[in-house]
């Protein structure tokens, strides 16, 4: 295995353990300040956004540079 092919493996298995993680702390935010439902749907969709944005941002690159 190279040097590259061990950096994306361990890029796409890190972030993804990253945003499981941040997931989880969003979550337990929710629940630890008692905000309810919908109030932990509030959280997830505005934190959750910068997620996806970040996501999106790197697979539009990607796609860009493959062009």
């Amino acid at each position: 295995m190279s040097e590259e092919q061990f950096t994306n493996l361990s890029m796409i298995v890190f972030l993804g353990g990253l945003i499981l993680f941040m997931g989880f702390i969003i979550w337990d935010l929710g629940k630890k300040s008692k905000a309810g439902k919908f109030g932990t749907f509030v959280l997830f969709l505005a934190l959750g956004t910068g997620v996806a944005g970040f996501v999106f941002k790197n697979a539009l690159v990607e796609f860009i540079l493959l062009k």
